[in-house]
């Protein structure tokens, strides 16, 4: 199979590290847009959709490879190797995806040179009394329940969930829109992969630096988990943005633009 068809990838630039960008749940490539104009004249950039998603060959979807993150790092791994990268790439993941990035990096340590990873959450769950995820179990359940009674329903209530109140209603219709334009199987499958994973233990053995972009206050991911994550992972940065919501990309792009800036600052310096 044509994997850069498979995940409708699309390479921007052909010079300068390589900028790999990884959409979250329910989301697609296009949530990037507002970043890829920033660094169009020193990376080469790397947008695709998980399979599923987006404008992916949804035929290619299968419910056993995905029910499970690791299925979805394979994505990340087949679209390198499609683009023949073996090293040096860059990975910056949304949401989930800071998970499913991590998981790549444990499998191919030597492909990446560092994650940067905005809203990350290795666990939704709560797991008192070290650890609050933002959820109990039985309010995820209750979610999911949600879609599959009623799909529109359930995403007209998650996307301004999603978008927090600085997301406002723009984000949240973004958001709508992508949620809405997702097969419900699918979505179906994502969703319990992504909500009830349990990364923590992953943690430590993430090989490469990483920059974790916490949201100040974010529905989704909870202050709390960045720094827990920053405690568990010695080879990371923390920094919080000023920003209620789960998708600073969308809704203070600038602020995602110039954090990526100032710690990628230092690695072109030292080239």
């Amino acid at each position: 199979m044509n994997v850069l068809k498979r995940n409708n990838v699309s390479v921007m630039g052909d010079q300068g590290p390589v900028l790999l960008y990884a959409h979250g749940f329910g989301c697609n490539r296009e949530m990037w847009n507002h970043i890829l104009p920033a660094f169009a004249q020193t990376h080469r950039q790397v947008v695709f959709d998980y399979v599923g998603s987006g404008n992916s060959d949804r035929s290619a979807f299968d419910p056993q490879r995905y029910c499970d993150l690791k299925g979805y790092a394979q994505d990340v791994l087949d679209v390198c190797d499609a683009l023949n990268l073996t090293e040096g790439v860059i990975f910056v993941g949304h949401s989930v995806s800071c998970s499913i990035g991590m998981l790549a990096s444990i499998e191919r340590p030597a492909l990446f040179d560092r994650l940067i990873l905005l809203g990350p959450s290795p666990s939704f769950l709560n797991d008192p009394p070290g650890y609050l995820g933002g959820f109990e179990r039985e309010d995820l359940e209750g979610l999911l329940a949600l879609l599959d009674q009623n799909y529109m329903g359930w995403a007209q209530y998650l996307a301004p969930v999603v978008a927090g109140a600085s997301g406002g209603d723009a984000v949240a219709g973004t958001l709508n829109a992508s949620f809405c334009s997702t097969d419900p199987g699918v979505a179906r499958v994502f969703a319990r992969a992504t909500f009830f994973a349990d990364n923590r233990a992953d943690l430590n053995r993430v090989p490469r630096p990483a920059l974790l972009l916490q949201h100040r206050k974010d529905n989704l991911a909870p202050l709390g988990v960045g720094e827990y994550m920053h405690a568990q992972m010695p080879q990371s940065t923390l920094q919080v943005l000023d920003v209620e919501g789960h998708c600073a990309h969308l809704s203070h792009p600038a602020l995602v633009i110039d954090a990526m800036h100032q710690y990628l600052a230092p690695a072109a310096s030292a080239d």
